[in-house]
């Protein structure tokens, strides 16, 4: 259960940080290249764009990956802990048991000839 909880959260974290990095690109070249536009920075504007698509193509792996892990990760005993239950075999009638508690008629003897 342990490792489950934990691959849980490592896909949430994988997921917001793929939501900022995707609203951070714009794909008209704005958002935040656009910003960085002077010329005596270390990190131009292309740089920045494939920096942020890098990101967002190793966080959607990430995601990917973590998401087919969890399948593995599952915890397969929860089913076994619930009380199991027995089926009935007697042969009783569907009316029979759609109406359990209305009294059954009462078939009145016939008197004899």
């Amino acid at each position: 259960m342990g490792m489950y909880v934990f691959i849980s959260v490592l896909i949430l974290i994988v997921c917001v940080l793929m939501a900022l990095v995707v609203l951070v690109q714009n794909s008209k070249g704005g958002g935040l290249a656009s910003n960085m536009g002077g010329t005596s920075q270390i990190m131009g504007v292309r740089k920045t764009a494939d920096f942020l698509e890098k990101a967002t193509w190793g966080l959607a792996i990430a995601l990917l990956s973590l998401s087919l892990l969890s399948v593995f990760a599952i915890p397969k005993n929860v089913a076994d802990n619930a009380p199991k239950t027995e089926l009935s075999t007697d042969n009783a009638s569907p009316l029979k048991d759609a109406t359990p508690n209305q009294p059954q008629p009462q078939q009145q003897a016939q008197p004899k000839k």
